[in-house]
């Protein structure tokens, strides 16, 4: 049992941590979305980021533990999701640079399990994004890099009148611009490397 242990800690790498994080930060998008979430304050939702928090990360660790298993069953190989994936991920970082809307969602519900935590933060762009990076990243990895963006989700939702008042709508509105541009290059290398292995 312990060299398990042992051994699950020596499989940690950083810098896949690192770029697995900021790429579910990009897919995520806390900051652009504050606005949504002081709407919904403003509408009476009490917004509570423990809850919030805590059932995005379940999702995404459900889904991410759970995902590969679906893809078996219906006999979907990682590297034809991963195409897919990267090119829903692609129209995505559209939606964010050009400030269009290519997906319409019809949920409807008042509170933090629907819509903050799901479909908002624990979506199908964080599931596409979750199952394609198992291509080329541990699952080790990539659960401590959600637990990394849901503590860094958490304090945004904490902190959110104080960033609407503090950084205000144009410096949101350029970060979620430059988090576009990389979710864009991380979905076009996604694409185009998955297709060289297919071909």
């Amino acid at each position: 049992m312990w060299e398990q242990i042992v051994s699950l800690f020596q499989s940690l790498d950083l810098k896949q941590i690192v770029a697995a994080s900021f790429f579910l930060i990009a897919i995520i998008d806390p900051l652009g979305n504050i606005p949504v979430t002081i709407n919904m304050q403003r509408q009476g939702t009490k917004i509570n980021p423990w809850a919030v928090c805590g059932a995005s990360a379940l999702i995404l660790i459900a889904f991410l533990l759970l995902g590969d298993q679906l893809m078996t069953m219906f006999g979907i190989k990682i590297e034809y999701f991963a195409v897919a994936g990267g090119f829903i991920i692609f129209l995505m970082a559209l939606e964010m640079i050009l400030d269009i809307v290519i997906f319409k969602a019809d949920v409807e519900g008042n509170g933090n399990l629907v819509p903050l935590a799901f479909p908002m933060y624990a979506g199908p762009g964080a599931f596409t994004a979750l199952l394609a990076m198992t291509v080329d990243y541990s699952v080790i990895n990539l659960v401590v890099a959600v637990f990394v963006c849901i503590i860094i989700l958490f304090f945004v939702l904490l902190g959110t009148n104080w960033l609407m008042k503090y950084m205000g709508k144009n410096t949101l509105y350029i970060a979620r611009k430059f988090f576009g541009i990389i979710v864009l290059a991380i979905a076009c290398q996604l694409m185009f490397g998955n297709l060289a292995q297919i071909f």
